[in-house]
């Protein structure tokens, strides 16, 4: 580490910039933690990002397209990519909104049933975090992760 005085070398820079940027460090993690959910996820068949879509789908579906990329924090190119792997599998219906233009997106029997599946794998994966950080030192994070969100819109 350099003197206060000294400038510092472009490897010293850019390591502080990884110790300081919440953009690399939240995307780290989050790619570490969509690791582990996939993992545990894969006998349902089902990503973690799908597994996220058909819980907001039942949640609050049936829902437009605009409103759950929104919803989720995702580019609608994205989503329709994950959309259209789900409307295969038979977990989702696609159907015209009051305005042509307009789709929503509705949960079905199947998608029901693949999410019943996947829960307790789900749970599994929640678990080792909950075990992990502890369940006071989750609910902050979670708390300073809707921070985040709220910091970043613009």
């Amino acid at each position: 580490m350099p003197q206060a005085n000294q400038p510092q070398t472009p490897e010293e820079a850019r390591a502080e910039i990884g110790r300081r940027c919440a953009c690399y460090n939240l995307r780290r993690a989050s790619r570490a933690v969509s690791r582990l959910y996939d993992q545990v996820l894969a006998p349902s068949g089902l990503r973690s990002t799908q597994f996220t879509i058909l819980q907001t789908a039942k949640r609050r579906g049936p829902i437009t397209l605009t409103a759950l990329a929104d919803s989720i924090i995702t580019e609608r190119t994205t989503l329709t990519r994950n959309l259209g792997l789900l409307e295969r599998n038979g977990y989702i219906r696609l159907d015209s909104g009051q305005d042509r233009r307009e789709r929503l997106i509705a949960i079905t029997q199947q998608g029901l049933a693949i999410l019943e599946t996947a829960l307790p794998l789900w749970e599994t994966a929640q678990t080792v975090i909950e075990r992990s950080l502890g369940q006071d030192r989750l609910a902050h994070l979670m708390e300073d992760l809707e921070a985040m969100v709220a910091a970043a819109k613009p």
